[in-house]
């Protein structure tokens, strides 16, 4: 049985077009780029140009492009870059609620090394008040850090309206943008944005592959030490082949209307949430399916059924969704998105899952996707 797969917010197949381009590079391409030779300048030249494709998604100049391991390691260079540098200006930093562990995990290091963190709360959909940004900015803030897209609930935050709030304090704007990148627009430039980051397995591109954009006259200390690859700022050989596969899916997507690729998702949703109604499931939409959300991510509590259930059953029905929340070190802890909307008592925590689409899901995947989750649906209630 071939398994149906939804939970492109965890990780995307790699495209037909990124795969070819990977293999020609580690059959034909094998330089080193820091090495002077044509073998080395010619993989130079892959680098570049995927730099350059990269950097024009974005707005941003090719030198203000830094490629790296992934979205964590991105994250991580931002963070502790901008706070260790910095902290002769202050040593406040604000970030929300439901960040990414890549962002929250080195925020609570920053806590113990006596960096004060302001965690801003969301509402029931995943947003943040930009009031409550207003008030938690000081003179000692040095760094905002808000992700563009919830890899949960798929709220969008209203960038452009933090980069004009941010603009004028000390502090720099960071975004986390690995669920954002493909599924929304950004321009570095219009929305104020100091720093973002990406992965690249989010837009059917490689793993363990990803990039810092870094404006060009904030020169931060690099995560990693050794040579002088990424002009002294991010140390370790390229990974060429990965490089020129980012470039690629880069390239791709850009050819995709996200207009387009959101009203698909969009119907995607009601199709899942019309064969729920029509089979009288009892069920709640975490978060939005409205405005101001990525229409990729769809995240449902049954209720009266748990998460485990509900995630195993699938599974052995052959859909591939997430949890409502992560599994850690094989033990299964509340989600911090879902508690931060809803509160820690509320039974959505241990009841829902995430349905997350790709450019690649069909129509007909989620039919059957919504047609097994209503027969499982009805006959869990059924026996509450």
């Amino acid at each position: 049985m071939a398994e149906i797969y939804l939970d492109n917010a965890a990780t995307t197949p790699m495209s037909d077009g990124v795969i070819d381009v990977i293999t020609s590079e580690m059959k034909n391409d094998f330089g080193n780029a820091s090495s002077t030779y044509e073998l080395g300048r010619q993989a130079r030249r892959t680098i570049d140009q995927a730099r350059h494709e990269i950097a024009s998604e974005i707005n941003a100049k090719d030198n203000e492009i830094i490629f790296t391991s992934g979205g964590s390691e991105s994250n991580n260079t931002a963070i502790f870059g901008v706070a260790h540098s910095r902290s002769y200006l202050g040593k406040h930093l604000i970030t929300t609620k439901i960040e990414h562990p890549s962002v929250l995990n080195p925020m609570r290091q920053l806590e113990k090394e006596g960096f004060r963190v302001t965690y801003l709360n969301v509402d029931e959909t995943g947003h943040i008040s930009l009031d409550e940004l207003k008030q938690a900015l000081t003179d000692d803030t040095i760094l905002v850090s808000i992700m563009a897209v919830n890899n949960e609930v798929g709220a969008i935050n209203p960038l452009a309206e933090i980069g004009e709030i941010v603009k004028p304090t000390n502090a720099y704007f960071h975004v986390d943008n690995v669920q954002g990148m493909g599924n929304i627009t950004i321009d570095v430039k219009k929305m104020e944005i100091d720093l973002l980051s990406v992965s690249a397995h989010k837009i059917n591109g490689p793993k363990f592959l990803g990039f810092l954009y870094e404006r060009q006259d904030l020169d931060l200390p690099s995560l990693i030490m050794g040579g002088e690859q990424e002009t002294k700022r991010r140390a370790g050989t390229e990974n060429v082949p990965g490089i020129a596969g980012f470039g690629e899916a880069v390239k791709e997507l850009k050819k995709i209307d996200r207009n387009e690729l959101q009203l698909k998702y969009q119907s995607f949703q009601q199709c899942i949430l019309d064969e729920l109604d029509n089979a009288g499931v009892k069920y709640q939409i975490n978060g939005g399916v409205g405005q101001n959300v990525s229409h990729h991510v769809l995240n449902l509590r049954i209720n009266g059924v748990s998460t485990t259930v509900l995630q195993t059953s699938l599974d052995l029905a052959g859909f591939a969704v997430s949890g409502g929340s992560a599994c850690t070190a094989g033990s299964l802890e509340p989600s911090h998105v879902l508690i931060a909307c809803f509160g820690e008592d509320s039974p959505r925590i241990n009841e829902s899952i995430r349905i997350s689409f790709g450019r690649y899901t069909s129509l007909d995947e989620v039919k059957a996707f919504a047609e097994a989750l209503s027969k499982l649906a009805v006959k869990r209630q059924a026996k509450k």
